[in-house]
């Protein structure tokens, strides 16, 4: 049942509004208000799927009543209702966020097919919504220990901004972990989250991948292809294990982060491009520079914040908890139920050399599950998760 609201001060218009949408089916359930003001307290109180709003009220006019709409409810769309003279502020709502407007006298088939469209946009916002918070679960910061404590409060300071960020640690502590909140938490979570792996591209291959390349710029160059750059506009790009690019790559990084522009490979043409850039890498750097590996001015531009994720080693405490979280999804994942560990078994898992951090972690938690008794115990433990 599609819940629509219909805001009109004129009796005689809001009766033919909700006799057209209440014929069209009886899976719309149609609410009135005579004025903004009302528009406002029943939005309040009421989850609507639709809201129809006159734009000439009096106490509360139309623009008024969106702009306070969506910052209540903002999922909700609006279809604003004009007069031929108030057509020009009927687009102006558009800017603000409406979803459509419609003339007076309302054509049958133009009111009609804009509740729908409008219903149909509604469905793909809530399932976008939850389809982006499926995939922040799936990338939760799990602990409480000092350490991750910091990189919380670092990642609440720093998602706001357009900073750089270099995020430090071993393989397997949750670098990209980090990347994806500092990106879901800043005003480009909008704009796409464009990962690189620097370390799985050939050499060869690395500018045409950030770059983008033209036709026949090289062997096998049957097409102009836009490159990671390009596809990450407006949003966020991710470059992880940085310090396994090449010299002549980092160079062309250097230049688009001091001008905002890049070149493709074989062209000459400069494309502007709005990025913000987050590395990671489980090198030191500086040893890679002072090895003549990695180019120190390079490092200066991405090493503006710098986050440093800690070994499992160094968070023990934070076990348990990432036990509890890992037999959660992996049960899930696996259709099984869900495995408890006895507090013993967690004890001797605190006490294991984690060479490969959480992912081997996780790693082990799964073969447990599948393997272990219906509570995990530590014989378990030292038959499955020997070290």
């Amino acid at each position: 049942m599609s819940k629509i609201l219909v805001i009109e001060d004129e009796a005689a218009i809001r009766r033919v509004l909700i006799k057209i949408i209440s014929e069209e089916s009886d899976t719309y359930l149609v609410e009135e208000a005579e004025d903004g003001l009302q528009g406002i307290e029943k939005i309040k109180d009421n989850e609507y799927d639709l809201v129809l709003c006159d734009i000439k009220m009096p106490k509360m006019d139309g623009v008024e009543v969106l702009e306070k709409a969506k910052k209540i409810k903002p999922e909700i769309p609006f279809v604003m209702i004009s007069g031929h003279g108030d057509l020009d502020t009927a687009v102006n709502t558009m800017r603000l966020g409406a979803f459509d407007y419609i003339s007076k006298p309302p054509d049958l088939n133009r009111l009609l097919n804009t509740v729908r469209n409008a219903l149909d946009r509604k469905v793909l916002v809530v399932e976008n919504k939850r389809l982006k918070k499926k995939v922040s679960n799936n990338y939760e910061m799990i602990g409480e220990s000092d350490a991750i404590t910091h990189i919380k409060e670092m990642i609440e300071k720093v998602a706001s901004t357009d900073a750089r960020v270099l995020i430090t640690g071993p393989n397997g502590t949750g670098k990209e972990l980090v990347a994806h909140w500092l990106h879901e938490k800043s005003h480009r979570s909008k704009s796409s989250l464009i990962e690189v792996n620097c370390a799985a591209i050939p050499s060869e291959l690395i500018e045409s991948e950030l770059f983008g390349h033209v036709k026949g710029s090289f062997t096998g160059a049957n097409k102009d292809r836009a490159g990671k750059f390009e596809a990450a506009n407006k949003g966020t790009i991710f470059l992880d294990e940085i310090g396994d690019m090449s010299l002549s790559a980092q160079a062309k990084v250097l230049r688009a982060l001091q001008e905002n522009k890049i070149q493709r490979v074989g062209s000459d043409r400069d494309i502007k491009v709005n990025v913000r850039i987050v590395a990671a890498t489980n090198k030191d750097l500086k040893k890679e520079i002072k090895d003549g590996r990695f180019r120190e001015d390079l490092y200066h531009r991405l090493a503006v914040i710098l986050i440093k994720v800690p070994a499992l080693n160094d968070r023990r405490n934070d076990i348990p908890l990432l036990i509890h979280y890992f037999s959660q999804k992996i049960a899930i994942q696996q259709g099984v139920a869900k495995k408890e560990f006895s507090s013993k078994a967690i004890a001797l898992l605190q006490q294991y050399d984690w060479t490969g951090n959480i992912r081997e972690l996780r790693n082990v938690v799964e073969r447990l599950i599948i393997l272990g008794e219906q509570e995990v115990s530590v014989n378990d433990v030292k038959l499955f998760a020997s070290k």
